[in-house]
């Protein structure tokens, strides 16, 4: 007899289904949304599962890499075709749902997505936060122009070396902005600071991969 689980994921809780290859229902359950809490219920030797499926969503990455390191042979399928397959269900709730994606398991009815790596993730989440201090740093600097200019005070085309100079020198006959530009200013600063030491853990992460060290090499050819 083959087993079937559903997982219909929050951030608190999981709603837990198992069916059999008839469709029965086995076991209905919430459990915390944490891989070791869900490998209790999952591993359970009453019925050994043949597939276990989750939606593709914010924690379904790291719930997929610690279930899928006990040895459960789970598999994250695609969110757009998941969802048209329980919107054609009666009762929208997480019960139904988890029901509803172990039946997409039983009859072999899902799209399959890639999980990328714990590897993968951290390179995306250091990108992902140089380009958060970055943009947050270049926001705070529009800021400061767009409110300089309210009191006749004209940036104009300055660099990032030059920006907090060229501003303490706009402001210095202007003893009421000194203070609110200093802590402008200064936000700025830690934002560039954060900028630059997560360039540098890049770069170091780009000379140890062989791949990128090829690119830069200048030995990498497309052919015709």
């Amino acid at each position: 007899m083959r087993y079937y689980a559903g997982l219909d994921v929050s951030v608190k809780e999981t709603s837990v289904c198992i069916l059999d290859e008839t469709g029965r229902v086995c076991l209905e359950r919430k459990v915390a949304s944490d891989p070791a809490d869900l490998a209790l219920v999952l591993q359970d030797p009453r019925w050994p599962l043949h597939r276990v499926g989750l939606e593709a969503g914010p924690l379904s990455q790291w719930l997929h890499a610690g279930l899928g390191q006990v040895g459960l042979p789970v598999i994250c399928i695609e969110t757009r075709h998941a969802k048209a397959f329980l919107k054609a269900r009666v009762n929208k709730s997480d019960r139904h749902d988890a029901r509803g994606i172990a039946q997409m398991m039983r009859v072999d009815l899902f799209r399959p997505v890639h999980v990328k790596t714990p590897a993968s993730q951290s390179r995306r989440a250091l990108l992902s936060a140089r380009r958060i201090c970055q943009e947050k740093a270049l926001a705070i600097e529009n800021d400061i122009r767009g409110l300089l200019r309210n009191f006749g005070l004209k940036v104009g085309l300055v660099g990032k070396p030059q920006f907090e100079t060229r501003i303490r020198d706009l402001v210095v006959d202007e003893p009421e902005l000194q203070p609110v530009m200093e802590s402008l200013l200064s936000a700025r600063a830690g934002l560039r600071a954060s900028e630059a030491a997560l360039h540098r853990r890049l770069l170091q992460l780009v000379r140890q991969d062989p791949v990128c060290r090829r690119l830069m090499s200048g030995l990498f050819y497309t052919s015709d």
